[in-house]
């Protein structure tokens, strides 16, 4: 397939494994964009590393869902190279505050300075640091009740580039049960686009489905989610095997 013959998508790909093929081939049908989701998935340091290295070498930016709101596996996904990181499990504004601050250098956070990929294997001059801040997204997950009660107050924090929701967990924490997008669940939303539009910084949207597509795209997510690896693999082999 020739590259003018790809159509480049404004879509990422979540992945649960390192499946480098998957990715070669997410890339060849115009994904550029991956999330990876550490927290639930299988990633050993080593084959994430190289699949980071795969990732950016193909022209396409790559995130990870890190481990939890720890320093630790924050700073190890911006270390392999990650664009940006997606924290799990934020609470209200004051645990916000702490934990996204392992993803900007001092004086903005407290990261601490590592001379790998990003820096080239190097030491580095002063100005690195701010373009370090500067070109890496740190996304704390709106998936708990206390994050959307604090979700303006999260967003204007200097440490935060943006939000990334968590529907199902979200749903849960505020009592409503199994995420079904019901009313309630839109306005949830509603009032997320709504705090990011007001901040300047953008959201982003797990969309599995098409209503779900059309939301975000009617609020504004900056980009959206809309393959998974499992599901990829479920739709394929049922397609398969009906036929």
């Amino acid at each position: 397939m020739s590259e003018a013959s790809v159509r480049i998508s404004p879509h990422a790909v979540w992945l649960s494994t390192t499946h480098h093929q998957l990715v070669e081939i997410a890339v060849g049908l115009g994904c550029r964009r991956f999330v990876l989701d550490i927290e639930h998935g299988y990633f050993e340091l080593d084959a994430t590393d190289k699949l980071i290295a795969l990732i950016r070498a193909l022209g396409a930016k790559v995130y990870a869902k890190v481990l939890g709101p720890e320093a630790i596996p924050i700073q190890q996904a911006l270390d392999m190279g990650c664009h940006g990181v997606i924290i799990p499990h934020i609470g209200s504004v004051k645990h916000a505050s702490r934990v996204t601050a392992a993803a900007k250098y001092p004086p903005n956070g407290v990261r601490s300075f590592s001379g790998t990929r990003p820096a080239r294997y190097d030491a580095v001059s002063q100005d690195y640091y701010s373009r370090e801040d500067a070109g890496t997204e740190c996304l704390p997950m709106v998936e708990s009740a206390e994050a959307l009660d604090d979700i303006e107050a999260i967003l204007a924090l200097p440490t935060v580039d943006g939000v990334f929701v968590g529907p199902s967990d979200l749903s849960l924490s505020r009592g409503r049960g199994a995420y079904a997008k019901t009313e309630a669940d839109v306005d949830d939303l509603r009032r997320i686009a709504a705090a990011a539009k007001a901040a300047g910084k953008p959201w982003i949207m797990p969309a599995w489905s098409a209503s779900e597509r059309a939301l975000a795209a009617e609020l504004g997510a900056a980009w959206q989610v809309t393959v998974d690896e499992y599901g990829a693999l479920w739709t394929g082999l049922e397609a398969g095997l009906k036929s």
